[in-house]
């Protein structure tokens, strides 16, 4: 496989990764969970796996156009943000619960 698709891959299951520990932090602590005020607030008004699916999709699909463009280092970057910026932090929440 070369690099750039493994780096597509990793993006989207952090994509994937951050949408199941958002929705699973959402559902214990409530909307206000959710430190993104666009996102709790659709997730107020049509629900919050309406909410992260719509996003996490949105995200994929910035992350293939990426890919298709020839952008691989700007799309592994942000993976490795994700990766620590969203994945990392939500790990430590459920760590301690």
């Amino acid at each position: 496989m070369q690099a750039s698709r493994a780096v597509l891959c990793l993006f989207l299951l952090t994509q994937a990764g951050d949408g199941l520990f958002t929705y699973a932090a959402v559902r214990a602590y409530g909307v206000a969970a959710e430190g993104n005020v666009v996102l709790a607030t659709w997730m107020t008004l049509v629900g919050p796996f309406p909410a992260l699916i719509a996003a996490k999709l949105l995200a994929a699909a910035g992350g293939v156009l990426l890919y298709t463009r020839g952008v691989h280092r700007t799309l592994a970057i942000l993976t490795l943000f994700y990766v620590l910026g969203a994945i990392g932090p939500w790990i430590m929440v459920f760590q301690t619960r």
